[in-house]
């Protein structure tokens, strides 16, 4: 029996049968081959893909940062303290002398002599029709208090008087209404400033000051450069300028 022989090498004999179709080795199919310009394109579509979600997730960052509408807590107001409110019988006190419209302006140790008194006036309402600036008043009086019993000690009608005459610099005219401006001093009390509105022919008249004259005890005029106290006068055809 002949032996058969073959036309192969030694390493044909040695390695596994291949197809003939093939002639890749066997260990090339594990992983198939794709051409290079694939590769390239799948990594630049990677690369774009991120860059664009970045992007995008900036934009909505910088779009509800832009849109945001939440209101933001305003810092609170201040709050203007609330005034003591005035007591029943001061009130009764200004009704009394004044009427129901009275209105207390001041009250308390206003002439700074240890008794009570009260400013009170009859305020005109602020309406389009008056366009006159600060406290207009048709009447004003101030009461003290004396051992349990108010007593008017000065009043602004249609004149401006106390209990001893007609106070110095008070028009001769009858006023209609007075701009009233008050001040409480620490040393001298109570300082009130007249100025008639109506029935004054002179729009730029002066206040007339008032102020309480610890010699006399009484309220008083004062001078137009509102340090000397003036006398009254008994009527208003004398003269009322006299210094006290």
């Amino acid at each position: 029996m002949k032996t058969a022989t073959s036309n192969l090498s030694q390493r044909a004999h040695n390695e596994p049968p291949v197809p003939s179709a093939c002639s890749e080795p066997r260990h090339s199919r594990s992983m198939p081959v794709y051409p290079t310009f694939l590769v390239g394109a799948n990594r630049t579509t990677l690369v774009l893909g991120k860059a664009a979600f970045a992007a995008g997730l900036l934009a909505c960052c910088l779009s509800l940062g832009a849109c945001d509408t939440t209101p933001t807590a305003s810092a609170p107001a201040a709050t203007k303290p609330a005034e003591p409110a005035i007591p029943e019988d001061i009130q009764d006190v200004a009704k009394t002398i004044l009427g129901r419209e009275a209105q207390v302006l001041a009250y308390g140790d206003l002439a700074k002599t240890g008794k009570q008194q009260v400013l009170a006036a009859n305020v005109v309402p602020k309406t389009p029709q008056n366009t006159i600036p600060g406290t207009v008043v048709t009447r004003a009086v101030v009461a003290e208090n004396t051992d349990g019993k108010w007593a008017e000690i000065l009043r602004a009608d249609e004149h401006l008087k106390n209990a001893h005459g007609f106070l110095a610099l008070s028009p001769r005219e009858s006023i209609a209404g007075w701009r009233l401006q008050w001040e409480q001093n620490q040393d001298k009390g109570l300082q009130l400033y007249f100025t008639p509105v109506k029935g004054n022919s002179d729009p730029h008249v002066l206040p007339v000051g008032v102020r309480w004259n610890p010699e006399t005890k009484r309220y008083q005029s004062m001078d137009r450069s509102y340090e000397h106290f003036l006398l009254e006068s008994p009527s208003l055809g004398e003269a009322r300028s006299t210094l006290r």
